[in-house]
């Protein structure tokens, strides 16, 4: 039997066929992913092929079908691990907010070359603009052409007033969407108010520390009545990167990408190298400042990763 992975509690994995049946699996052997160690071999959105045990509704799972792209961690728990968070999406939204709790652009950098990574069209959803202030809004503005000028569309939305709802909708219609961001940031709340009868578990921001607190546990699979389905994940907390070589962060961040071309040296990875078209970019403004120091904040970290030593060019 045939179908996809709609929830992955760790251990156990519910399988729901072209039926609608829902079936409730374990793995048999291992699986690897390319040269990775995983601390998960099959997640959400995986189509596999089962066997039916003598249990009524239980199967084991003996074979993963080839995916067309996959959203991949480092582990929080094991460093030296690889976390895959969803596959065989069609697009993804990285929901962040501009207070309660606060923006980090640091992080919304980081998901967007997770997903660059494998060609997965990203949005980023602000939430709560029902409690921004002008300043607020002014600081939603900037980044809005910070993003905007990198290739990636923003939007402006509640959970609370439904404002910009119909707008989300639409992207949704007849799409697999992958819904991550940190915890807090209000995804449960957002996925209710487009689809109500999911009834997700919504937790508060914490006082002392003004983060959110986790409520989503397992990554899980949701139809939507209206056509396509969202993969709704738990917070996440930070973003690594076990799996890069210095060469791709520098080819997915598209407006570092689109300059290197002009580079003097085919081998730039625009940092001090002479003659270096994006580091003439962020001088003249046309790459903004935030960007690039995401860029070489991942950029020191992987290379530091892979004890990878660059030559004088």
């Amino acid at each position: 039997m045939q179908g996809t992975i709609i929830k992955s509690t760790g251990s156990w994995y519910l399988v729901r066929t072209s039926d609608g049946q829902v079936w409730k699996c374990r793995i048999k052997g291992k699986f690897k992913l390319k040269d990775y160690k995983l601390t998960n071999p099959v997640a959400v959105g995986d189509e596999v092929k089962f066997d039916a045990e003598k249990e009524e509704g239980h199967g084991i799972i003996n074979e993963i079908l080839p995916r067309k792209n996959f959203v991949l961690r480092r582990s929080t728990r094991q460093k030296h691990f690889m976390h895959l968070i969803a596959c065989n999406v069609d697009q993804a939204f990285v929901i962040v907010t501009i207070k309660r709790p606060n923006i980090k652009p640091g992080f919304i950098d980081r998901f967007l070359l997770t997903t660059e990574s494998y060609n997965i069209p990203t949005y980023i959803i602000f939430n709560k603009c029902d409690i921004y202030d002008a300043e607020d809004l002014e600081l939603y503005e900037a980044l809005k052409v910070i993003y905007k000028n990198a290739g990636y569309q923003t939007m402006l939305v509640s959970a609370e007033t439904a404002e910009g709802l119909d707008e989300l909708k639409a992207l949704l219609k007849d799409k697999s969407t992958l819904i991550s961001g940190h915890s807090g940031v209000g995804k449960s709340s957002l996925v209710n108010a487009i689809q109500p009868q999911f009834e997700l578990r919504t937790g508060d921001i914490s006082g002392i520390t003004d983060k959110g607190m986790h409520t989503t546990t397992f990554a899980e699979m949701f139809e939507l009545d209206f056509g396509g389905r969202i993969i709704d994940t738990p917070g996440i907390k930070e973003l690594g990167f076990l799996n890069m070589e210095p060469k791709d962060v520098s080819h997915n961040f598209p407006e570092i990408f689109a300059l290197s071309p002009k580079c003097k040296y085919s081998n730039c990875l625009h940092i001090n190298e002479p003659h270096c078209a994006v580091k003439a970019a962020i001088e003249n403004e046309a790459i903004h400042p935030l960007r690039y120091q995401s860029y070489l904040s991942i950029m020191e970290e992987v290379m530091e990763q892979k004890h990878w030593e660059r030559h004088d060019i």
